[in-house]
This record gives structure tokens, sequence and C-alpha cells, in this order.
């Protein structure tokens, strides 16, 4: 079962690198709205981050401290990585591999997709539309090292 918690944003590990025109367009759409409406999907094992490299730069880049974070079971066969281009090849294993050593794999290199009634989705269905204040992501009160919040939203 999955969860949506706030986590510490220096918690996290990604696994691919961003595209700076693309973190600089989150920024100014975080700034004018204030709300970060998705929430990051993170393996709940390795704290690594499967879809939203670009929004959890965007939060660091604007001070934010914490992000809202739907984490999941990434061994779970239903959730799988195809590769954005045709001509990349991208593995589970190499998603895990990235996330844990630091050698982050190109920009939109995975896609992670989720196997249901016989067809594939994209992950961010999943994670749905949870408005979260970026006041409330700046976690001026949190202390270093503190536990994930369940915000119940799942």
């Amino acid at each position: 079962m999955s969860r949506i918690v706030l986590i510490e944003i220096d918690r996290l590990r990604a696994h691919e690198l961003v595209e700076r025109d693309r973190v600089e367009k989150l920024k100014e759409e975080l700034r004018r709205s204030g709300v970060l409406v998705r929430p990051i999907l993170v393996d709940e094992k390795n704290l690594i981050v499967i879809d939203g490299h670009h929004r959890v730069q965007a939060l660091r880049e604007l001070g934010c401290k914490l992000v809202p974070a739907l984490l999941v079971d990434y061994e779970n066969s239903n959730i799988c990585v195809v590769p954005w281009r045709d001509c990349d090849k991208v593995t589970k294993e190499d998603v895990v591999r990235a996330g844990l050593t630091g050698k982050l794999l190109p920009p939109k290199t995975s896609k992670h997709v989720i196997l249901c009634d016989g067809c594939e989705r994209h992950v961010e269905f999943l994670e749905g539309e949870h408005p979260t204040p970026l006041e409330v992501l700046k976690g001026l009160n949190v202390r270093k090292g503190s536990p994930v919040v369940d915000l119940n939203l799942v």
C-alpha cells in the first residue's frame, strides 16, 4: 500500500539529471501559484525519486525543505520502467544503481508506468492531485533528521 508523506528534500536520492530550462519553467509556475499540485513518486525502501526530478530540483532552488512524496514499493511487478527514447535501454536495476551511487542517468532516460487492466499508464495517475502550499514545504520548523510526516491522504 502506498502513502503520501512530507519528507525532507535532502533525504531524497535522484537517479536522473534534470534539464535546466524545465526546472526554470517549473520554478516560475510554482512562484506564481504558490502550490505544488502533485506529490513526487519515491521508492519507499531507498528513497529514490521515481518520478518528479524536475519538481524536486525546482522546490530545492525555491528554498523548500520538505517534499510531498507518494511512497511505493518499487519492487512491485506492476511498476515498470521503459525508456523515453527508442534508442535508450533502462532497467529498474539501472535506476536503483544510479540512485544509490549518485552516477545519474541523463535527463528523461526513464519513464515509469503502472500495469493495470492490461494496459500501461504513466505513474502520474498514481500521484493524483494533492495541492501543498509552498509555505508548508519551506518547513522552517523542521528538525534535521526528523521522521517523515504522514499526510494520511491515501
